[in-house]
């Protein structure tokens, strides 16, 4: 049989409530989040490993409170005033401030919005993969001030997250498996969110170049196992 052409199609990727899953591994992170009311300072950094969900659940505070989101590398254009104004913002990946191109320029775009929106009543939430001591920056006043944040975090998945992982990968391609399927690769992959990501990947790769529906004889020839 002749391989057929694979093609690059986008994924759907849906990041409402209804469809993140609670697990042990998250379960303090997000009810930290929904504690909004008691944020000390009114501010919170959400720390986690790529991938670990960081993004939905801003997608899921933002939703529920009408907050802006935007990346840390926009914040040099972005109009300061006008975001704190907003008075419910969230600023994500705060650790690649060190990988700008204007690293300062940011910094400076982030302490002031750090003050202007509290000073405004509101809340700022900041996503990182690690806290904020470890984020190399070089003005001082942000330094003490994110140090001074609350730091709330992601725990590496447990089986029951990486089930949902897995679950949400193939809904948001939009591919059905078997349903014994599943408990079958988190018994092989390895413990993230990226693992997840990667291996649904490749398993619709290698279903779309055989042709074939993804089941666990084509996983098998991904993965091999002597189980």
């Amino acid at each position: 049989m002749a391989e057929q052409l694979i093609l690059d199609l986008p994924t759907r990727e849906v990041l409402g409530r209804d469809t993140f899953f609670v697990s042990p591994s998250n379960a303090m992170a997000i009810a930290t989040l929904d504690s909004v009311a008691t944020w000390p300072s009114g501010k919170l950094v959400l720390v986690g490993t790529a991938g670990s969900g960081k993004t939905h659940m801003a997608h899921v505070f933002a939703a529920d409170h009408g907050a802006v989101i935007l990346s840390v590398a926009d914040l040099t254009e972005a109009d300061i005033p006008a975001l704190a104004a907003e008075r419910y913002v969230v600023v994500e990946d705060a650790d690649r401030l060190p990988e700008l191109p204007d690293p300062k320029a940011a910094e400076n775009a982030l302490f002031h919005l750090h003050n202007l929106t509290l000073a405004e009543g509101g809340r700022l939430l900041v996503t990182a993969r690690t806290a904020p001591n470890h984020w190399q920056l070089t003005l001082p006043d942000l330094a003490s001030r994110m140090q001074g944040t609350t730091v709330t975090r992601i725990d590496p998945p447990d089986d029951m997250l990486l089930t949902a992982m897995l679950v949400k990968q193939f809904e948001d391609r939009q591919i059905t498996v078997p349903v014994a399927l599943i408990p079958w690769l988190v018994k092989r992959m390895e413990r993230s969110a990226g693992a997840a990501r990667d291996m649904v990947d490749a398993l619709d790769r290698e279903a779309l170049r055989a042709g074939k529906p993804i089941s666990r004889s084509l996983a098998l020839s991904l993965f091999p196992s002597d189980t």
